[in-house]
């Protein structure tokens, strides 16, 4: 099958660059892909964050032809000519912001005209902390394709609901295994960190945002009466001094070790391996490819009750589920987490968990997709 596909890679940063990638990656093990991907993103008033190349060593790479100028729709024609004179039986869209909508439009309706088959891959329909237009947006993107794939049950009903006659299937984040792996032991991880290999080691992964939930954990932290060591490695897209100036009232200073930065490639093991636990508290959310960094790696994940964390993390055998927003809850799985060594077991139940969530599986729910055009 001839599938093309539109989306980030490197050297852009974040997780949908690696998720197009390694999907990419997967997909052309079993098919013909053409991959499109950007020359330029989004403007910085968009993107808080630094918009630097992604700084790794080792980057996750596919080839593609970078046609796509988000500030130039010139550009946007000219792709959807390529893909036109390719003739793909099916073109694979992402929708993760209503930024791209313009484009995406242009997209599926001009290739839909010339009987080329859309399907939408919706990494979250309705935006992180997202308002009555983001749901606007959500509508009409699911007015453009011929099938969709949603990463949580949750989305699944918002689609059926907003969207009862097109084919919708449930996929998932798969888990993601394209890190180079330098088989350290916790001992040698802790020692690149400067943390003592007997301290118990919670760790917060990723671009820092509200909706993530790292104050709630913060406040957690503080109604326990020894609290673990805590592990903030990421980019801070708010001001990092509303983070400490929470840390100094609480009494953290010394539990709580902030590395404000892109974590490279090359640097994820490190982290992954010199924690105990992940901690997801979000607020809201779809799934996380930060949590499928941790089932690569057997970490065992304390998260919040949101979007399609407790179709992933069963509760008491890969991890632990709490309410968000609710610090009492979250400083309870903690001083469980830890009083009743509950590591070992949750690492070993991850085994079988990360065989139903492959990227060949992922794969398989788009092939699904040639038999309803």
């Amino acid at each position: 099958m001839k599938i093309a596909v539109v989306g980030p890679t490197y050297p852009f940063r974040g997780g949908i660059a690696h998720f197009t990638t390694l999907l990419v990656r997967h997909l052309r093990q079993r098919h013909a892909v053409s991959f499109y991907s950007y020359l330029r993103q989004y403007p910085q008033w968009l993107f808080p964050g630094n918009t630097a190349p992604d700084p790794s060593l080792y980057v996750l790479q596919e080839p593609c032809e970078r046609t796509i100028d988000a500030l130039s729709p010139i550009t946007w024609w000219q792709t959807v000519q390529r893909i036109i004179l390719d003739k793909p039986d099916i073109l694979l869209l992402q929708w993760w912001t209503p930024f791209w909508l313009p484009l995406l439009t242009l997209l599926s309706a001009s290739t839909r005209r010339v009987g080329i088959p859309n399907l939408f891959l919706c990494h979250q329909l309705i935006a992180h902390e997202g308002s009555v237009i983001d749901r606007l947006f959500a509508c009409i993107v699911l007015t453009l394709g011929d099938g969709f794939i949603v990463l949580s049950e949750q989305d699944r009903k918002i689609a059926q609901r907003l969207c009862r006659n097109k084919p919708i299937r449930v996929g998932h984040h798969p888990v993601y295994n394209g890190f180079p792996c330098q088989g350290l032991t916790r001992k040698d991880a802790r020692h690149r960190l400067g943390i003592d290999s007997d301290e118990p080691l919670l760790l917060f992964f990723g671009f820092v945002r509200r909706y993530k939930g790292l104050h709630y954990l913060l406040e957690a932290l503080g109604r326990l009466a020894s609290p673990p060591r805590l592990l903030i490695a990421g980019e801070f897209w708010e001001k990092e001094q509303d983070y400490r100036d929470q840390i100094e009232r609480l009494g953290l200073m010394s539990r709580v070790i902030i590395h404000n930065r892109y974590i490279p490639n090359e640097e994820v093991e490190t982290y992954f391996i010199a924690a105990d636990a992940l901690v997801l508290p979000y607020l809201e959310g779809s799934q996380s490819g930060i949590g499928m960094i941790a089932f690569h790696y057997g970490l065992p994940i304390i998260a919040t009750s949101v979007g399609g964390f407790t179709d992933i993390i069963a509760h008491n055998q890969v991890g632990l589920i709490v309410p968000p927003r609710d610090s009492g809850a979250l400083a309870n799985a903690i001083e469980r987490f830890f009083k009743d060594n509950l590591s070992d077991a949750l690492r070993a139940n991850m085994v079988c968990v990360r065989d139903r969530l492959s990227w060949e599986r992922l794969v398989g729910i788009i092939e699904e997709f040639t038999w309803e055009k």
